[in-house]
């Protein structure tokens, strides 16, 4: 297992993605619909490959691979990653990530829509 550690604009896309999943739920149960609403699907998919991140990094899954645009935050020498939170949707998210800053930690560089 792995723990994770965040940059600024990581951590502050996660919330933002949170918070939105929240307000559709709080909307979605004022109308008393059953049916999720995009961000919160959104939401779900990328915790789960966070979630997925942190226990396996190599789940196949999560289609794992170098990432060569992006800088490593600590070494860069080292790898940078890029896990799919999203497959086959226009402007489908991915979590960018790196091993550190120490042992079995990783960080989250960036959660975005496909460059």
């Amino acid at each position: 297992m792995f723990t994770l550690a965040w940059t600024p604009e990581a951590k502050a896309a996660y919330s933002e993605l949170k918070a939105k999943a929240e307000a559709g739920l709080a909307a979605r149960r004022k109308k008393s619909k059953s049916k999720s609403t995009k961000s919160e699907g959104l939401f779900k998919q990328v915790h789960k490959t966070l979630t997925l991140l942190a226990s396996n990094p190599k789940h196949p899954g999560l289609q794992t691979h170098e990432y060569r645009s992006l800088p490593h935050p600590y070494d860069p020498k080292q790898k940078v990653f890029e896990a799919y939170a999203q497959n086959k949707t226009p402007g489908a998210y991915r979590v960018f990530w790196c091993y550190g800053p120490g042992k079995r930690q990783m960080t989250v560089i960036a959660i975005t829509p496909h460059p």
